[in-house]
């Protein structure tokens, strides 16, 4: 097991472990209270690299990391995906979803009637 210093060096491990067998790849998180401690592990049983941080706003990076790795499962190991910098004014609005789930709404009732 290796730990890794740089956050960006090991999202960009995951993704490549992840991308290079799906099928293989587990990724786990642990965060331990009484020290405040969060370490991530991503493994496929040949390579095992670790992230272990006390930083609250590495959090937020391990959110994107998931998002990531769970579009990657969803829409395949080949999939063009955005980078896990996201800009905060990429991100939608309140606004913007209330209008988003508006038109949801109104799509609902459409459709074939019995």
């Amino acid at each position: 097991m290796v730990y890794v210093d740089s956050w960006d060096e090991f999202a960009e491990k995951a993704e490549v472990l992840f991308r290079a067998d799906p099928a293989k790849f587990r990724y786990v998180s642990k965060y331990r209270h009484c020290d405040g401690k969060l370490v991530l592990k991503a493994t496929d049983d040949t390579v095992c690299i670790k992230f272990r941080t006390d930083q609250a706003q590495d959090a937020k990076k391990m959110e994107r990391l998931n998002n990531l790795l769970f579009t990657l499962m969803a829409r395949g190991p080949d999939a063009v995906v955005e980078s896990l910098s996201l800009d905060p004014q990429q991100l939608p609005t309140h606004q913007q979803q209330q209008q988003h789930q508006q038109q949801q709404q109104a799509r609902r009732g459409r459709g074939r009637r019995q």
